[in-house]
């Protein structure tokens, strides 16, 4: 995603908020104050670990791409120091309305 580097882990410094492009249409994801998300990958399974914050700022995330004339393929990438905490595996957020 781009726009979002920060010198450590977690959420965006310089902002809470990061417009992203999808399909000329610009997606507006919000971080809460304080979060925290780390996903790790344990064999064949994946933990999201987040405290309150980050519970709510992953719902939203969520919550944007699911919104009334988001188009498929729409999606937001969360890496090690670009959303997430550090040492955490990426993560991709993708809308698919195709069955």
């Amino acid at each position: 995603m781009d726009g979002m580097n920060s010198e450590y882990g977690g959420a965006p410094t310089e902002s809470t908020r990061a417009t992203v492009k999808a399909d000329g249409a610009g997606l507006v994801f919000a971080w809460d104050e304080d979060a925290r998300i780390e996903v790790r990958g344990l064999g064949s399974e994946v933990v999201i670990e987040a405290n309150a914050a980050g519970l709510r700022t992953l719902a939203g995330h969520l919550l944007v791409l699911a919104g009334d004339g988001v188009s498929d393929g729409a999606h937001l990438h969360l890496e090690d120091g670009n959303g997430l905490e550090e040492g955490s595996v990426g993560l991709v957020l993708e809308r698919s309305d195709e069955e």
